[in-house]
Parts: structure tokens; C-alpha cells; sequence
């Protein structure tokens, strides 16, 4: 009974096939949408409530995954008060990458066999040849989603699993993604206070949205793990991709959090942007999170690669 009951709330262990269909499709039609994005630009159906609506639609849900998913869900970073635990649990929920216990168990998993056998999305799955990477690559950027084998929620997010919040709102997550998709065309309307501010919301708040956050995202598992500089010393292949570090807001620093998982801050270097930090410190300053884990200067300077020495042989 407990095995049905879990499958009700949080999905099993097995991908099915109506699963499998289901994020084809919110992976496909948002990717359609960009591919379209430039010609209905040029067309003049791009308006300042639409770039409005947009930005303020990926700041929410991907500080909602970096923030809440990642930093405090997966690695426990810091302490929230209950709202800002609820929050961050439904903005994540919101930029429809999965529950959030399902998505906190991927990625302990990851960590746990980071770049070796077991990993759900290494690049260097196959191998290091140009056709093996190249398939790899492709695996680890989204790919590795349609396996049909699922990560074991019980037993890499039994915290999660116990916390009524969460399995909650993995429970409501089709409701999150239906609110994800329609608060842009609400707020297109009512900004605009027409169909067709409602109707291009949608387009570029909602679907462009959802496909560009999803591959900024996944391109933390494939570019970072495969390209990118590597001043720490870690037992993987993640590396710092800078260009990356504004559209994944802080998230593409991956070599030091690869070699310091817990550590609330990413970016920690001089010039290293790292927005996601910049939330958990504003939410700290209020009183609304407490215990975080801030870099400690000695730590850092223990886990970079001694001067003269590459980044893969100390690896």
C-alpha cells in the first residue's frame, strides 16, 4: 500500500509512457517557440510587457531551482523559515523541471557518482572518443530524462519525503505548471489590458521562458562537465563556464561547488557573479534563513589546485 501510495503522490520508480510523451512535449513545443522566436520579434509581436513579464517569470523560477531546489532542497545550505521553504519549493516547482522531491533525488544521485558509473547525466558516459562524447553530451543534456528507470526517491530524499510541505507540492505539481504557464497570459492581459498582450505573454513568458531556462539548466550537466576552466581540486570533471553564469544565475561556477557541494555561494572568486547568493544573503538579512554555509577562506584555499600543477592531474 505504501509503494501505490507513493507512486500516487510523487511518481515511482519506472518512467511510464505517459510520462515519457508528456515531457517530450513540454520539451518540443517550448523548443518550437524559440526556434520561432526571431521571425515574431521581427514580426511585431514583441512588446515591453512581454520582455517585462519574461524576465521577471525566469528570475522567479530559476532562482527557484538554483536557490530552492539546489542550494537549499539537494544540499541543505541553509535554514528557511516555513514561507520562504513553501516559496522556493513552488517557484521551483514552477519552472517545470519535475517535483522537487524527484528532482532533489536526481541530483544527489549525481553527486554521489559524479562523472563515473551511476552518474544519471555525465557527458563522459560513453566514453572520451568525439562520437562517444558527442553522444554522451546529448545524454547529459536532456536525454537522460526519457530513462526509463527512475532515481529511488526513498532513498536519496527521504528528508523530502518525510516533510508534508513538499511531498505536497510534488504531489501538486501539475497544478504549478498549469499556474507557470497561465500567470503570464494574466499578466500580459492585464498590463496591456488586450487579447493580444495576453496571447504574446504566453509566447514569450510561458513557452520561450520555460525551453530557455530548461537548457541553461541542463547545460550545467553537459557544457560544465565537459568544457570550462578548473581551479579546484575535485574528483570529477566540473568545470567553470563563465558565460554562462548570468542566464544560470551563478550555477556554471560548477568546479567549486563540485569540490565544496554545501557551500551557499558558487561563484567565489574575485568577478565570479553569483545572483543565486545574492537571494540567500537578502533572505538572510531579513531573518527569514539562518545557518548558511558561506565560504570560509581557508576551505577554499585548500581545495584549489596548487600553482603549477593542472586542474586534471589534481583531479
Amino acid at each position: 500500500m505504501a509503494g501505490a501510495a507513493e507512486r500516487a503522490t510523487l511518481g515511482g520508480d519506472v518512467q511510464s509512457r505517459k510520462e515519457q510523451v508528456a515531457l517530450a512535449l513540454f520539451i518540443a513545443v517550448p523548443f518550437l517557440a524559440v526556434a520561432a522566436a526571431i521571425p515574431v520579434a521581427w514580426g511585431g509581436w514583441l512588446g515591453w510587457s512581454d520582455v517585462l513579464v519574461t524576465v521577471v517569470m525566469y528570475w522567479v523560477t530559476g532562482h527557484g531551482i538554483t536557490v530552492g531546489f539546489h542550494r537549499l532542497f539537494t544540499h541543505r545550505s541553509f535554514k528557511p523559515n516555513r514561507p520562504v521553504k513553501v516559496a522556493l519549493a513552488i517557484a521551483g516547482s514552477m519552472a517545470i523541471q519535475g517535483p522537487v522531491v524527484r528532482w532533489v533525488a536526481d541530483h544527489r544521485k549525481h553527486h554521489k557518482f559524479s562523472d563515473r558509473d551511476g552518474d544519471p547525466h555525465s557527458p563522459w558516459r560513453y566514453g572520451t572518443s568525439l562520437r562517444a562524447l558527442t553522444k554522451g553530451f546529448l545524454h547529459a543534456h536532456m536525454m537522460w530524462l526519457f530513462d526509463p528507470e527512475q532515481t529511488p526517491q526513498r532513498k536519496y530524499a527521504p528528508d523530502l519525503m518525510k516533510d508534508p510541505d513538499l511531498v505536497r507540492i510534488s504531489r501538486q505539481f501539475p497544478l504549478w505548471v498549469f499556474v507557470s504557464l497561465a500567470a503570464p497570459v494574466v499578466a500580459g492581459g492585464l498590463l496591456t489590458w488586450s487579447w493580444q498582450g495576453a496571447v504574446t505573454a504566453f509566447f514569450w513568458a510561458s513557452l520561450v521562458r520555460v525551453s530557455l531556462l530548461h537548457h541553461v539548466t541542463w547545460s550545467i550537466n553537459s557544457i560544465c562537465h565537459t568544457i570550462g576552466e578548473r581551479p579546484f581540486i575535485s574528483r570529477d570533471k566540473s568545470a567553470n563556464v563563465w558565460w554562462l553564469a548570468i542566464p544560470s544565475m551563478g550555477e556554471s561556477w560548477h568546479n567549486l561547488h563540485h569540490a565544496d557541494p554545501t557551500c551557499a555561494r558558487h561563484g567565489v572568486l574575485r568577478g565570479q557573479v553569483d545572483t543565486s547568493a545574492r537571494v540567500i544573503w537578502a533572505l538572510e538579512k531579513l531573518g527569514w534563513v539562518r545557518d548558511v554555509r558561506w565560504p570560509v577562506r581557508e576551505r577554499i584555499a585548500a581545495r584549489l589546485v596548487p600553482t603549477g600543477e593542472s586542474p586534471a592531474t589534481a583531479a
